[in-house]
Order: C-alpha cells, then structure tokens, then sequence
C-alpha cells in the first residue's frame, strides 16, 4: 500500500510502497527476489554445561534456532525446547518480537519423551549386548564339550568299551549350560543366538545317548541284521526247520523195509 501523505513530505516519497513486517511495523516494500532479513545478531544457547554461539538474522523464527543447533547438539528439532526469560517459546514466534537481541541468552533442554524415548533404546542395546556376551561365554564352554564327545564317538565308532561314567558326566556337563542359557534374558539378534545355542546343546545330549545305547550293545546292529535275515528267510520259505539227514535216511528205511515185506 501506499504511505498517506504527511505535510512536507516531498514528491519523491510520495509512491514508495510500505508492507507490513510481523508485530504491524511498517517497512519499505523490497523487489521481487531481494530479501531483506534485517541485522544479524549474536546468541547464546545453553545446553546443560555446554554453551553455543549462535549467528542468525533477528527476524529469525525459534524454529530457524532449533535447525542450527541440531548440527551442534545432535538433537532433531522436535527434541528441543527453547527458553527465554523463563518461557518456553514457540516454533512460529520471531526472535526480535519475543525481546531476543544481540548477545542475548536463551536456554535449551531436551524433550522429556524424546529423552526417555532415547534411554529406553540404550537401555535396550546395553541388555542386548550383556546378553550376546553371556551367549558367548556358553558357547566357549559347549565347544570345549564338544570335543569332549567328539572323542567318545571316535572311541565307541573303533569298538573301545567306554565306562558308562564318561556318558554320565558329559551329558551333565552339558545340562549344565544348558541351564545357564535359560537363565539369560534376551531380545533380538541375543535370542536368535541363545536358541542356536541351544539347539546346539540338545543335538550333542542326543548324541551321546546314542552313543551310550551303542556302548552298552555293541553287537545290536549285527544282532538286528541275523533277525532280520531269519525273518526274510521265513517269509520266503514258510518255516525255520531245514529238513535233516536223519529224517531222511529213516523214510528210506522204512520204504526198504516195505519193499521186503
């Protein structure tokens, strides 16, 4: 709009063009392209023990503030909430109409939700991470074992008699750790490596109770292997008892016999 003529105004300003900055102050309209953000002034930010020099032009959102200090803080806008004089201040308000000039303080802190958002994470990767070294002091322990009946197997594989004992005590050995995996509380990648474990743990258990089975009978799988021939044969051939010689000769006997008579 135009600027009412006053008295003595002269002609030169009588067509500049005036516009409304925010707070109704009234400044020369500029051309299209130029922008006009008025002085630059210095702040202070304070965050905790740390201090931040701000330089921004004064007619600055609160919002503007908070984008330059996530470069320096590490903290996204939303996470902030700017202080002056007391009063937090709005995303939308301008620094030079909320009183913020040259060299002025204004104090920072971080949103409590984001904060606790954020130790809840730590916590959680502190968990998982207490958890995955547990996973890996029992795995330490179980690859000891399984070498352990890596050499029962060799031994009952070249038909060395084994004490019973040996079956025994490995078995609970690994029982043992088993136990210890079920006491460790875990979530993500941690679980997924304690239930490996785990499954590791039930296959070597499983393992020596076949071996412990073998060690006790080690003539099972032959004995199964006879039955089974027998069995073939009396499917085959309708009975177990061969025929014998003596039978024989005592039909030809008395066959010998009937022909005298």
């Amino acid at each position: 709009m135009k600027n009412p003529r006053s008295a003595g105004a002269s002609p030169e300003t009588e067509d500049i063009e005036w516009e409304m900055r925010p707070g109704g102050m009234f400044v020369q309209r500029r051309e299209v392209g130029v922008v006009d953000d008025g002085p630059m002034i210095k702040i202070t930010v304070t965050l905790g023990s740390s201090h931040h020099e701000l330089y921004l032009p004064a007619q600055s959102t609160f919002w503007d503030v908070k984008k330059l200090l996530a470069h320096k803080t590490g903290l996204q806008p939303e996470e902030q909430r700017l202080f002056f004089k007391g009063k937090e201040k709005e995303n939308e308000e301008h620094l030079h109409l909320a009183g913020v000039k040259d060299k002025s303080k204004l104090l920072l802190l971080e949103d409590a939700v984001s904060k606790e958002r954020k130790l809840e994470e730590i916590r959680k990767q502190n968990e998982m991470l207490k958890a995955s070294e547990a996973v890996a002091g029992v795995r330490a322990e179980v690859d000891k074992l399984a070498d352990r009946v890596l050499a029962l197997e060799v031994a009952v594989d070249g038909g060395t008699r084994v004490s019973d004992k040996e079956f025994i005590v490995s078995t609970e050995l690994l029982m043992r750790q088993l136990l210890k995996l079920d006491g460790i509380e875990a979530e993500g990648e941690a679980k997924m490596q304690r239930k490996a474990e785990v499954r590791r743990v039930q296959n070597f258990v499983d393992t020596l109770d076949s071996l412990k089975a073998r060690n006790s009978n080690p003539f099972s799988g032959k004995a199964a292997s006879v039955t089974t021939q027998w069995e073939t044969f009396n499917n085959g051939m309708g009975s177990l008892n061969a025929p014998t010689s003596t039978s024989s000769s005592s039909r030809n006997v008395t066959q010998d016999w009937e022909r005298v008579d």
